[in-house]
């Protein structure tokens, strides 16, 4: 009896732990702030000393969060869909669990800026949205462990329950992305026009003009172009009210 309700008690708790994900991972919209809850969600699942999430981005899986600090991977470390155990469990939306010499499995991939690649025990679950990849979670651990059907069963929930709002997000930071790209191209080719009318330049050398002031200021190419359209826009301004126009080399002064 006591047995049963030890078992009822903790299918009780794994269902309000999935139920809170649910609520709280709909409440986070960037795509980093999802990841991180994420991770912070696994890491009540179970204990272990490394956990990686990675996003597939075209045919790239690319890790997007740690758990622990790896500045120099994280955003920048991609993997091809088959590539190593993360890239098989993409590829076959299956998990993986290999209890010890992980770093000897044929599928292993190894990269020398991850200390985490001499670690003895890895677990590797898809993250699906509606049947899709939309990217993979690993769990690790220094020394052997053996990953109990649970720990695979709940850490894969997690990866279903989270797989929508994964891609949402990542949609939603690359729709952002564009635009911002779109708003920077916009705010450069009427910098262009304005220094290749006031300056004589061609439309060549008003574009190195740009890049060449992004670089000595170290600025974004962005901020010198706004900076030459409100100088444009001050000028006109003035000029409209009778004052004395601005000079056109105050742009970079």
């Amino acid at each position: 009896m006591c047995s049963t309700e030890n078992v009822l008690a903790e299918e009780s708790r794994e269902v309000d732990l999935l139920h809170e994900i649910a609520s709280r991972i709909a409440a986070a919209d960037p795509l980093h702030d999802v990841l991180g809850r994420v991770i912070e969600f696994v890491s009540s699942i179970a204990k272990f000393d490394s956990c990686f999430v990675y996003v597939l981005e075209e045919n790239e899986l690319v890790l997007r969060a740690s758990r622990n600090a790896h500045a120099e991977a994280v955003d920048r470390l991609k993997l091809q869909v088959g590539q190593g155990i993360t890239g098989w469990v993409a590829e076959h939306k299956r998990p993986v669990a290999v209890e010890r010499n992980a770093f000897n499995d044929s599928r292993f991939q190894s990269f020398n800026e991850l200390p985490e690649d001499r670690f003895e025990a890895f677990l590797s679950v898809p993250v699906l949205s509606r049947g899709k990849v939309v990217g993979v979670i690993n769990v690790q651990h220094r020394k052997r462990h053996i990953y109990s059907q649970r720990e695979i069963r709940l850490i894969s929930t997690v990866g279903f329950v989270v797989g929508a709002e994964i891609e949402m997000a990542r949609l939603e930071t690359a729709n952002s992305q564009l635009s911002e790209q779109l708003s920077t191209r916009k705010a450069v080719e009427r910098a262009k026009g304005i220094l290749q009318r006031d300056l004589q330049l061609s439309e060549e050398k008003a574009y190195l003009l740009l890049q060449s002031q992004s670089r000595q200021r170290r600025k974004p190419m962005r901020e010198v172009a706004e900076a030459i359209l409100l100088s444009d826009e001050i000028k006109r301004t003035h000029e409209k009210i009778g004052a004395s126009a601005l000079p056109s080399s105050g742009w970079f002064t």
